[in-house]
């Protein structure tokens, strides 16, 4: 029972550590977009090949 004491505690403050660290991540934009860097990576090759001169 006593480790109740010592457990309870150490686990609030580390559940409001995430909390705080995910409210922070949201205000700085960090999850903003999910979708366009993951496909981004995929049309680079595409871009460069459109941008390039083409040879004679």
């Amino acid at each position: 029972m006593s480790v109740l004491f010592i457990a309870l505690p150490i686990a609030l403050f580390l559940a409001a550590i995430a909390v705080i660290a995910f409210v922070v991540q949201v205000k700085t934009g960090q999850f903003d977009d999910l979708e366009t860097p993951p496909r981004r990576i995929l049309f680079d090759d595409v871009e460069q090949q459109k941008t390039e001169k083409p040879k004679p």
